[in-house]
């Protein structure tokens, strides 16, 4: 059987364009939360603080891991760079799960089998 025609081919492809396109919108959040803080937004500023409200849940599991290097008003936040790193992987690995449940064919399972040995 052709992967090209198989009935999963369609929901798999759209499945991998909604966890990149959830991966950018939070990536974009935290580069939006990164650059703030480096440049020293006012953080009760309507924008600066909504930003900071919204992605402190998907930075919050990562605060601890290193120290905060600040520079006058300017914050150099690597929480934040890990969490992109971090969520960047886990959406490559949620795709890669996706295409495990692929149609292959014998032929092509086979050639891939021989390949890894």
């Amino acid at each position: 059987m052709d992967s090209s025609n198989s009935p999963s081919t369609k929901p798999l492809y759209r499945g991998t364009q909604i966890v990149w396109y959830i991966l950018s919108i939070l990536e974009a959040l935290l580069l939006f939360r990164f650059v703030l803080k480096l440049s020293g937004a006012n953080p009760i500023a309507g924008f600066t603080s909504f930003i900071y409200n919204l992605t402190h849940f998907f930075v919050s599991p990562f605060i601890s891991v290193f120290h905060v290097t600040q520079i006058s008003d300017n914050i150099f936040e690597w929480t934040t760079l890990l969490a992109m790193l971090v969520y960047w992987i886990l959406a490559i690995g949620i795709i890669k799960l996706f295409l495990m449940s692929k149609t292959v064919s014998t032929h092509e399972a086979a050639t891939k089998l021989d390949d890894q040995e």
